[in-house]
């Protein structure tokens, strides 16, 4: 039997937040938080893991960057006000039609929308695992308090790659030489 901390298949829902071009602006090195976020996705699509994609006042933020709009290009993203996502009805909604019990964050700013989401995500139940490599904010220290808040509220801190092992669980399933092509 695996550990209850591990990723499965069958529970797992990623969820990309507010990945936005006015947001992302005021970052100094963006490259490598949007290749994990674009490798989540693939990821997820690869192993058809449900995904959902919200955008924070898109009127005033900007839509999704490029990099990670177009791997999504298939979803709609749930506009929201609330910072949590969890404060979103559409959100909640389209939450709902999904049997996931363990939810893959992914987004900016880790201690504003990421950091709400999971706590309200905890609080509702759901196993919360942040990817803390395909998460970010402006100021690194805040990333790191927003992580050990996240951590002590009972999320589990993780990160692309294991991730996305511990869903694969085994080098022999039909899926595994396609992730590989994204791993590398």
């Amino acid at each position: 039997m695996r550990h209850e901390h591990i990723l499965k298949k069958e529970k797992a829902l990623l969820l990309v937040i507010d990945y936005q071009e006015k947001l992302l602006a005021a970052f100094n090195d963006t490259e490598e938080l949007l290749q994990n976020c674009a490798k989540l996705i693939k990821f997820a699509k690869i192993l058809k893991l449900p995904i959902l994609w919200t955008e924070q006042y898109p009127k005033g933020l900007g839509k999704t960057v490029e990099e990670v709009s177009k791997e999504l290009s298939r979803l709609k993203p749930v506009e929201k006000l609330s910072f949590s996502c969890f404060g979103e009805p559409a959100f909640v909604e389209q939450l709902s039609r999904h049997s996931s019990t363990q939810l893959m964050l992914c987004g900016i700013e880790t201690h504003i929308c990421v950091e709400q989401t999971a706590l309200d995500a905890v609080n509702a139940g759901y196993q919360v695992h942040i990817v803390a490599d395909a998460c970010a904010s402006r100021k690194i220290h805040d990333h790191h308090i927003g992580l050990r808040k996240m951590e002590g509220a009972g999320a589990l801190v993780t990160c692309t790659e294991m991730a996305m092992y511990e869903i694969l669980g085994r080098s022999d399933v039909p899926e595994f030489r396609e992730v590989l092509k994204i791993v590398k």
